[in-house]
């Protein structure tokens, strides 16, 4: 956790402004039934002051879910399983994977741990997902963040992260391949990925969101979370929270997601990735969440 109080006071140029919350009524595709009844909010963060540059978050419900894949999917890897409920706590998550302007702001305000490259991506436009980026930039961009807007902002934990993809909060809980359903044949229509993408990232938000209101949880980039690998769900924590072995920091962590260029069963919301957490690729990018 990031002792707020220990930071240097002097910022640069660029800074985070104003925080705004905004009441907004539920998407037309949400789930009828909420496991807890929560307002449906967005927060807004505006940098600078162009406040063309935002930083949009949807408040994700409590609820319940079954994480992973059931054991009679005979395609699915065997860390996917076992399948395993996991009750989730409410929690914002940004609308958008981490775009290349949102990054350039965070990068040019003061280090805290690390300095960030302003513009790391390979396909370049303020819009586009930011990418290039290691498990360690990740982490400095939400340690400026929850600086500069003294609230507690992060990356998700692997649960947290299957929980918003799959955007399932009612009764009975069931399990499909993706957000929307299990017809692969859709996929085109809500991400990125090698059928379509011409082979790079694309601007985000250009495809149909998912009934929490989110863009590009499957394609596009993959989604750096906090939690490190692990070869199955024995033992993994059913709270929400991230799987983390503190002694071991350098372990391999999880990318969840898919990106531009795999096919769509690497996009399943129960597909699990890893790469050390130096690794910088092309398809390498992220989403924050923030802890209510």
């Amino acid at each position: 956790m990031i002792n707020h109080n220990s930071l240097p006071l002097k910022m640069q140029t660029v800074q985070v402004a104003t925080i705004t919350f905004e009441e907004v009524a539920p998407a037309a595709q949400s789930p009828q039934t909420y496991v807890e009844q929560l307002p449906a909010k967005r927060r807004k963060i505006f940098f600078g002051n162009r406040e063309e540059i935002e930083l949009e978050m949807i408040l994700i419900p409590t609820g319940k879910f079954l994480m992973g894949s059931p054991e009679a999917n005979q395609q699915a890897r065997p860390n996917e399983k076992p399948q395993h409920l996991v009750n989730v706590p409410a929690f914002y998550m940004a609308k958008y994977p981490i775009t290349q302007a949102q990054w350039k702001a965070v990068a040019n305000l003061r280090s805290i741990e690390e300095s960030l490259n302003e513009s790391p991506s390979s396909y370049q436009g303020d819009d586009y997902p930011v990418e290039q980026v290691s498990w360690y930039d990740a982490i400095e961009f939400c340690a400026r963040l929850s600086y500069y807007t003294k609230q507690d902002y992060r990356l998700p934990s692997e649960a947290e992260w299957e929980y918003a993809c799959r955007a399932v909060t009612s009764e009975p809980l069931f399990v499909t391949d993706y957000h929307f359903g299990s017809d692969e044949s859709q996929l085109e229509n809500y991400a990125w990925y090698s059928q379509n993408s011409n082979g790079q990232t694309h601007p985000v938000g250009q495809k149909k969101p998912n009934a929490f209101g989110l863009y590009d949880m499957h394609g596009n980039v993959w989604e750096w979370c906090l939690d490190q690998y692990h070869e199955s769900y024995e033992g993994v924590p059913t709270d929400g929270s991230a799987w983390v072995d503190k002694s071991n920091p350098n372990h391999p962590r999880i990318l969840r997601g898919g990106a531009w260029g795999f096919n769509a069963w690497f996009c399943r919301c129960a597909y699990r990735d890893l790469s050390k957490p130096i690794d910088r690729l092309t398809d390498f990018g992220f989403r924050v969440v923030c802890t209510i």
